[in-house]
């Protein structure tokens, strides 16, 4: 059963009346890529290292072009993966506060996915046990994780996200593309469920770039089970032509733009268009494998894999043919086009002597790390008229601040707005002309990471598999908490590349953020989505230099130790099956 919130709906109606017809709404084209590095991107490398473009492999001239357009972002955060930086910037919210803490295979089951009844405290899309099989030690156990962004149904705990779409119901909003937000194919967790028209889309976290149609459009339940007559894991739209994933969904992008200005030329559409491309599979077109790998200036920045280097080539051309078609159409000038990307790049290994992808570098790190190569990304905006080309801002922003920024845009007033539904982030609009934010219009100076996993990626650090992290940034200071017994503190504005641990030679910072950290994440996110102590844990087989210690109990008390697994039912479920 779904939760009717009439009064939200009527309080957004009566906004959107209220609202100055003076104020003219641009349309909104949000492309966001998938795994694309901050280093991926010719002009943020370019910014952060002086170097030339001439001299780098990958290209990137579209985006490029884009960001010389605009206002660009060079301390821009997402969350480490996928899954929450979406549910985080569609609706507002910190995603560890929702319960989105990581991004999960299709293996990964819910309580709902089983047909099972969740133990008390626990929703039906709440993810059963799940992780990386890892043969190193493992100290603790995983926490659970949101395996579709809660939309009001039975299930769901009373909770119903409210996402960018459904505030903004003056615009016609589309969606294409990368969903993964909907526990793999759940009924009424889609993106029409979510307030988008669905063009054509598929709810996972990767995707063959060819021949991808038929799973896209299955129907066939993958556990029959699951309680629902067929699967709704995604569907292929129409027909166009093309055999390469990117450049089918950038014809779908396309067309769509087309339709809606020739049909509805008078309603702002918004537009969210999520590409796969750069996530694995790693599949691209044979001409531009083919000159990459013949390239002079291969290997710049550790960049040499010349699949991975079409692929970037293939995310650009489509940011180039929807750019094109804004010209064309003659409606650039009235439509805000965003770009970002939902974590860093896949700069990790996962054995020692692998070579990664891409490298991010001199950002440290990868995706599903908490430092900065895993979490800093490309962001950059462009409306001309209201946004001076060519600008830059240094002001650390994230991944919960799209929601404010384009729902302001889109004509609403955000702090109206926050009276009726919580908004973690901050509108970025006050940006726009004053990117050094010297009127102080941008008012967030903290921002926090959770990630509650054991995951095969090998930390930089130490050479072993990530153990559970939470991160926090304040100011210029960013303190790394690794579950494990550890912490790292780090000067980001002067150390970019975080290799000076400043811990234990500014000893009050550090406890200071790791009080801040730990007082947020015990007052926002629920104790399932916290790590807890295995208790087959043998301290005596680990391998680490630096033991296993409960730095919780130890600086912050016992009664705000680390959880036991005998105080959550989930984990009954979890051992009993072994």
């Amino acid at each position: 059963m779904i939760v009717i919130r009439l009064s939200a709906v009527l309080f957004i109606a009566s906004m959107v009346d209220s609202a100055s017809s003076a104020v003219e709404r641009p349309n909104i084209v949000f492309i966001l890529a998938d795994d694309l590095g901050y280093m991926d991107v010719n002009a943020f490398a370019s910014r952060i290292t002086g170097e030339g473009k001439e001299k780098m492999f990958l290209e990137t001239p579209n985006i490029d072009k884009l960001a010389a357009g605009g206002l660009s972002f060079s301390q821009a955060y997402a969350y480490q993966l996928c899954s929450p930086t979406r549910a985080s910037l569609l609706t507002g919210r910190d995603a560890p506060a929702i319960g989105v803490t990581t991004a999960t295979p299709g293996s990964a089951r819910s309580f709902y996915s089983k047909n099972e009844k969740p133990p008390a405290g626990y929703m039906g899309q709440d993810a059963l046990y799940w992780g990386d099989p890892i043969e190193t030690p493992q100290a603790l156990l995983n926490g659970s994780t949101l395996l579709a962004l809660p939309a009001g149904h039975e299930g769901d705990g009373g909770e119903d996200a409210f996402t960018f779409a459904e505030a903004l119901p003056a615009y016609r909003s589309a969606f294409i593309g990368k969903w993964h937000l909907g526990g793999h194919g759940a009924v009424g967790y889609q993106p029409k469920d979510q307030g988008f028209e669905e063009i054509a889309y598929f709810d996972a976290g990767g995707s063959p770039f060819r021949n991808w149609r038929g799973l896209w459009d299955r129907k066939q339940k993958y556990y029959p089970e699951m309680p629902q007559d067929d699967l709704r894991i995604g569907k292929s739209g129409e027909a166009t032509g093309e055999d390469y994933l990117t450049d089918d969904l950038t014809v779908q992008a396309d067309r769509f733009i087309r339709l809606h200005h020739e049909t509805k030329p008078d309603q702002p559409f918004l537009l969210y268009f999520c590409q796969f491309a750069v996530h694995s599979p790693f599949q691209a077109k044979q001409e531009d494998i083919d000159y990459f790998a013949k390239k002079p200036t291969r290997g710049w920045n550790g960049h040499q894999d010349p699949v991975y280097a079409g692929m970037v080539r293939s995310l650009d051309d489509s940011v180039g043919k929807i750019m094109a078609t804004l010209d064309e159409l003659e409606i650039a000038d009235n439509t805000l086009v965003v770009f970002m990307s939902d974590n860093g790049g896949i700069g990790y290994i996962l054995e020692p002597g692998d070579t990664p992808v891409t490298n991010n570098a001199p950002l440290k790190g990868g995706k599903a790390m908490m430092y900065e190569g895993g979490i800093r990304v490309p962001l950059i905006f462009r409306w001309p008229g209201a946004i001076p080309a060519g600008s830059w801002s240094d002001v650390p922003v994230g991944a919960s601040d799209l929601f404010p920024t384009l729902v302001e845009v889109g004509g609403i007033d955000t702090v109206e707005l926050a009276k009726e539904h919580h908004i973690d982030g901050s509108s970025l609009k006050p940006l726009f002309n004053d990117p050094e934010n010297s009127k102080k219009g941008y008012n967030r100076d903290t921002f926090i990471w959770h990630y509650p996993f054991n995951v095969k990626p090998l930390d930089p650090k130490n050479g072993f598999a990530l153990t559970p992290h939470s991160a926090i940034r304040k100011g210029d200071f960013k303190l790394i908490y690794d579950w494990n017994g550890s912490v790292s503190l780090y000067d980001i504005r002067n150390d970019v590349s975080e290799q000076n641990d400043l811990s234990e030679l500014k000893p009050s910072v550090t406890r200071e953020l790791f009080g801040e950290l730990n007082d947020w994440l015990d007052e926002n996110v629920a104790t399932k989505y916290m790590p807890a102590l295995n208790p087959d844990y043998d301290a005596d087989k680990e391998p680490r230099v630096r033991p296993f210690v409960d730095l919780r109990r130890h600086f912050l008390g016992a009664d705000r130790a680390i959880r036991s697994t005998q105080d959550d039912a989930r984990f009954e479920i979890l051992l009993q099956s072994e």
